[in-house]
């Protein structure tokens, strides 16, 4: 409607003109006043909080400004997606995607994303608080600020410049844990870092030189460059496109679009030279009495020490022997040298542990092999599954459950029989993760029943033949 009467005022401008009329002049510039004065109650409120910033807030950001400031009239649209959002997979994850003039100081844990395209008053600065792991809210991982700011706000100048993108992740949280180390790291660092086919710079805060050792030849198939401590960086460093926090989407498996599970072990085979990508058939295999001839299958039965120890983890050996198997006892000292160990995992047919980190190794497995997963008593087959028996289909690989019962348990002897920790496990896991955890993880061995192990057993043995 605007446009329609500056256009017959337009008209009316020039036929005057033609006409040399003054009073029709006059009538023209009236006409200019009443359209201004009309325009001029079109305008957003100069108040922040009606700006229209095209920048949606999630609900851990902050604004500020120092004094209010007109914006012209903005066409509305579909909101662009948050710069920081939270991802609501298997766990709460920060997750922050910028390109434009992106400056990072790392001894104040703070990002500037100057912008002229948000938006944003030019004086004015939204900003987050994210911690750079896939679970919000744990010890051990820094907080960083994220601050989108107006092109009129004094930041801090670039003194290192970078034409490669980064990523921002911390290796703090649970990283020391193996099975943390793939599910919150290793896997979220491949599906972050893919499309930029190694030319990312890895921003480490929490620096931890020897979990980078670690997995060092792996994160050199994600990056050709150096790994920065960016937490003790004095110097600005300056990028054109940062994701901040890891694209975090299950427990131990990859769904995203054009990636998967087999691609990784894949690459995981490449990495660490690992000959075998089938497991070995059983059908070859006969046997006469004791005897058995051709090929034994291997299987791996992994040691815990500490919590959830396996106490006759020799009749279980013994009991493996005689079914069929060869047995591999894989002590925690002999994961310190990942090369190796994961080699050695991958020269067994099945792997054998009781609920924790050492399962985890499943990654090295050859395909179609066979994981069997001791799950102790305290109703936590959710938790099994959740952690290791759904990523075993997407490994390709096949996977059995041993639940423990009362009697196996070394809670037998702590606990009467009518203590609900023994007749009721789900009140207890209906108090929280901490006091389930305490005593069903923390507080807990395990004496198989060889008896009704031995079932399990032969049933690995017949998924091979398969």
């Amino acid at each position: 409607m605007n446009d329609q009467v500056i256009a017959k005022g337009l008209t009316l401008y020039y036929n005057c003109k033609r006409l040399r009329c003054l009073s029709c002049a006059i009538l023209f510039m009236l006409t200019i006043g009443i359209c201004s004065t009309f325009r001029l109650h079109l305008l957003p409120s100069t108040s922040f909080g009606n700006l229209g910033v095209n920048v949606p807030l999630p609900t851990n950001a902050t604004h500020e400004t120092s004094e209010p400031t007109e914006f012209p009239e903005v066409e509305t649209k579909t909101p662009p997606e948050p710069i920081c959002r939270i991802l609501k997979a298997d766990a709460d994850a920060d997750y922050c995607e910028m390109e434009g003039d992106i400056r990072i100081e790392g001894n104040s844990s703070t990002i500037f994303f100057a912008t002229s395209t948000q938006k944003i008053a030019g004086n004015s600065t939204i900003s987050w608080s994210i911690q750079p792991y896939p679970r919000r809210g744990i010890e051990g991982v820094k907080k960083w600020n994220v601050k989108i700011v107006g092109i009129n706000v004094n930041i801090p100048k670039c003194t290192e410049n970078h034409k490669s993108p980064a990523v921002l992740f911390s290796t703090g949280g649970y990283s020391d844990n193996p099975y943390h180390a793939f599910a919150d790291l290793i896997l979220p660092l491949y599906t972050t870092s893919f499309d930029f086919k190694r030319d990312v710079l890895f921003l480490a805060s929490d620096y931890q030189s020897s979990w980078l050792s670690k997995y060092h030849e792996l994160l050199e198939k994600f990056t050709r460059h150096e790994i920065i401590d960016i937490d003790i960086q004095k110097q600005v460093h300056c990028y054109r496109k940062l994701v901040a926090g890891l694209n975090f989407e299950k427990h131990f498996i990859i769904t995203r679009s054009g990636l998967s599970m087999s691609n990784f072990r894949r690459l995981i085979r490449e990495t660490y030279s690992l000959e075998r990508t089938q497991a070995m058939s059983t059908r070859n295999i006969t046997s006469e009495g004791d005897n058995f001839t051709g090929s034994r299958p291997r299987i791996m039965i992994i040691k815990r020490k500490g919590t959830r120890i396996l106490m006759n983890h020799g009749e279980v050996s013994r009991a493996a022997s005689e079914v069929g198997f060869n047995v591999v006892l894989a002590e925690p000292e002999r994961w310190k040298n990942l090369s190796r160990f994961a080699r050695l995992v991958n020269s067994c047919d099945v792997l054998m542990g009781i609920h924790g980190a050492g399962l985890a190794n499943m990654i090295f497995l050859p395909e179609n092999a066979v994981v069997i997963q001791v799950v102790p008593f305290g109703s936590l087959r959710w938790l099994a599954g959740a952690t290791f028996g759904n990523p075993s289909v997407y490994m390709k690989l096949k996977y059995l459950e041993y639940e423990i019962g009362e009697n196996e348990s070394s809670l037998s002897s702590k606990y009467s029989s009518e203590d609900p920790v023994l007749k009721d496990p789900s009140s207890i896991i209906r108090r929280g993760w901490d006091e389930m955890s305490s005593i069903y993880l923390q507080n807990q061995n395990v004496t198989i029943d060889i008896g009704r192990f031995e079932n399990t057993l032969v049933q690995a043995l017949e998924l091979l033949s398969h």
